[in-house]
């Protein structure tokens, strides 16, 4: 639902919204935004993980537009022809070959709302869980009481 709603805000601005296998993503001066609820209760950033059934795209839309892994040394170049690299390829031609991912992470409830909110840029590793080359908390707005 919040990737939905941040594609309507983009459209309503007047910005990009990118199609990628269905989803549709908004893309905000070449930075697509990726929500991501990574617990419903209140958690520290350090400890989200993608789950163990994460479709393969989102782990493509990773690879291919977030930053760089800490013991990457340089980019893949075109010559490289494994299925891995046809599949980053592809999500290349999705949103674009110089659109970045900004990672929107975020824990809520229903009857809470959010707990904490944090953007920037996530690396995904191996183990699912995520290396940040730069985040920052935002300020989360009281739940008007009813």
């Amino acid at each position: 639902m919040v990737r939905e709603n941040l594609a309507e805000t983009a459209r309503e601005l007047g910005e990009s919204v990118r199609d990628v296998r269905g989803y549709e993503y908004a893309v905000i001066h070449d930075h697509a935004l990726f929500p991501f609820r990574y617990a419903d209760k209140p958690k520290p950033l350090d400890r989200a993980r993608l789950p163990a059934n994460v479709s393969p795209t989102r782990r493509r839309l990773f690879r291919a537009h977030g930053p760089l892994g800490p013991d990457a040394l340089f980019d893949v170049d075109g010559t490289v022809a494994t299925e891995e690299y046809l599949g980053l390829q592809e999500a290349f031609e999705e949103l674009g070959a110089s659109t970045r991912l900004v990672c929107v992470f975020f824990t809520a409830d229903a009857e809470n709302g959010i707990h904490a909110i944090h953007w920037g840029e996530a690396h995904l590793e191996p183990d699912r869980t995520f290396t940040w080359p730069y985040k920052e908390q935002l300020p989360v707005a009281p739940v008007p009481l009813e």
